[in-house]
């Protein structure tokens, strides 16, 4: 599989999901040094580094860098605060992937614009260990290179769906996603109490 291995990538968020991602993207690709991370407290220890350009916030960016792919993995309840600050990367030609649960592509198109090409992905925590099961929708503005190429990004963590609607991504969430956990944690609770 080959992720354009010349364009540039930033990733926005490195908790275990961005960390996954990571991971099989560098698995994936020659080389790292066209990924960049954006994150607070930087890239998790057990992730290795090499090549990888860290930054705290957007803003220490370096001027003249353009990805051509952003990767929103920060949690729903940052995004508001998050996005506003990769608004520029729109007019140069950058589209956007968010795996934030019930974030919608309209919250995106209202901060970004209708004209910024965006794709909500659901991946679900088989993603840690290259197995998820990703659903995506990509909105009208995401060209079919575009979707195909975020579609062999997102099969550096395992198998994907592209579906149409949107309305389809909550029901994905609640399956696949936070129905197992509930499951697990029950699983867990029972245990502890045995």
């Amino acid at each position: 599989m080959n992720i354009e291995s010349q364009s540039p990538l930033l990733l926005v968020g490195c908790g275990k999901m961005g960390s996954a991602i990571l991971s099989g993207l560098r698995s994936q690709i020659q080389s790292s040094s066209c990924i960049k991370v954006v994150d607070p407290s930087g890239i998790p220890t057990q992730t290795r580094k090499d090549g990888i350009s860290v930054f705290k916030e957007a803003k220490e960016l370096p001027p003249n860098f353009e990805p051509s792919i952003i990767i929103f993995a920060v949690k729903p309840q940052q995004m508001r605060k998050v996005v506003p600050s990769y608004l520029r990367f729109v007019e140069s030609g950058a589209f956007f992937i968010s795996i934030a649960a019930g974030t919608t592509i309209n919250f995106f198109e209202d901060i970004l614009g209708s004209n910024a090409p965006i794709i909500r992905a659901m991946p679900n925590t088989p993603a840690l260990i290259q197995r998820s099961i990703t659903v995506a929708c990509p909105n009208a503005a995401i060209t079919d290179t575009q979707l195909a190429t975020a579609k062999r990004l997102l099969e550096t963590i395992g198998e994907v769906i592209v579906i149409s609607d949107e309305d389809l991504l909550d029901p994905v969430t609640a399956i696949s996603g936070s129905g197992p956990a509930y499951v697990f944690l029950m699983i867990e609770c029972l245990t502890q109490a045995g």
